[in-house]
């Protein structure tokens, strides 16, 4: 019985790290706005959009304040990354995310490498459905974790309780997992006080601006961010607690002001960290229902089963 628990809390843990390098490279506050997720838009909303590659034209400053804000007002896109943290893992995510009124949406998590990716395998899933909700995260997992759940496939992360379990630690992994858009990459290399120019170049088709920047995390600033002393302590801690002391940060933003592009790299604790992202279809319609409650088991309650030896994993 212990053996499958531990067995149960890894598989958990496993999906909360992939969830956690989802929102790795993009951990600043994002900034409140007014419920407009879930239309269906045709990706022109950005506000002070402007046509013919108009923030090319601007200092690298001023067009990536016109990004960050025209990104944020697009409501939602589908997002393709990947992701590596040393010898960790290594995962690629695929779907649409929404952030007009909280996070939502779904993307497919797939474990390529690294120890997680060997620890899935052995366990039956390199493979699993991730939906983001308001008040909390699913992972849906495969039939062996099932199997040892009474037949739930589901777990479910509150990200209430999940700061409550781990502390500090727990406080910013639920800032990063509420608050994982797009635009939080461009506050970022705004924070840096690092912005230059790289050029214009084609990002699968689309003509775009190349800005690049390093992210000095002792230096960082925020004049230019947009954050207020206390998101950008935050933020300094948060990269700080990873062991993330320098990352290159490059951005493409494409003649409507969207980022459709982002490179970070750094190196934290657990190795080099490098996520590549794709930003599409601005204003796509998003949807994420809540798994049957049957089918769900709570991240909490895996945790207590396997007693205090579980508790140190839950930010992991």
């Amino acid at each position: 019985m212990k053996s499958t628990t531990v067995r149960r809390v890894t598989l958990s843990i496993a999906a909360l790290t992939a969830l956690t390098a989802v929102a790795a490279c993009s951990s600043a506050d994002s900034p409140g706005s007014s419920g407009r997720s879930g239309k269906s838009g045709t990706g022109d909303q950005g506000s002070g959009g402007t046509s013919g590659g108009g923030s090319a034209r601007l200092s690298p400053v001023a067009a990536l304040r016109t990004a960050e804000k025209s990104t944020d007002a697009a409501d939602s896109a589908k997002v393709e990354s990947t992701t590596t943290m040393g010898s960790l893992m290594s995962m690629t995510a695929d779907g649409a995310l929404g952030w007009g009124d909280g996070l939502s949406g779904t993307l497919t998590i797939t474990y390529t490498g690294g120890t997680i990716a060997d620890t899935m395998r052995r366990l039956g899933s390199t493979s699993m459905e991730a939906r983001y909700l308001p008040d909390a995260y699913y992972a849906r997992m495969g039939e062996k974790f099932a199997a040892q759940t009474g037949g739930k496939h589901w777990i479910r992360y509150p990200y209430d309780e999940l700061e409550a379990l781990g502390g500090s630690s727990g406080a910013y992994l639920k800032d990063q997992m509420q608050n994982t858009t797009p635009n939080q990459s461009v506050k970022l290399l705004l924070a840096s006080g690092d912005v230059r120019k790289a050029g214009t170049e084609k990002v699968r088709g689309e003509d775009t601006t190349h800005y690049s920047g390093t992210v000095d995390v002792a230096e960082l600033t925020g004049a230019n961010s947009g954050l207020d002393k206390s998101k950008l302590a935050d933020l300094k801690k948060q990269l700080e607690q990873a062991g993330v002391t320098t990352e290159t940060v490059d951005i493409w933003v494409n003649d409507r002001n969207l980022l459709v592009k982002k490179i970070e790299k750094g190196r934290m604790t657990t190795g080099e960290l490098t996520q590549t992202a794709y930003y599409s279809d601005y204003g796509v319609r998003v949807s994420a229902e809540e798994p049957p409650a049957g089918d769900t088991e709570d991240f909490t309650a895996l945790m207590r089963q396997q007693g205090a030896t579980g508790g140190s994993g839950a930010t992991s």
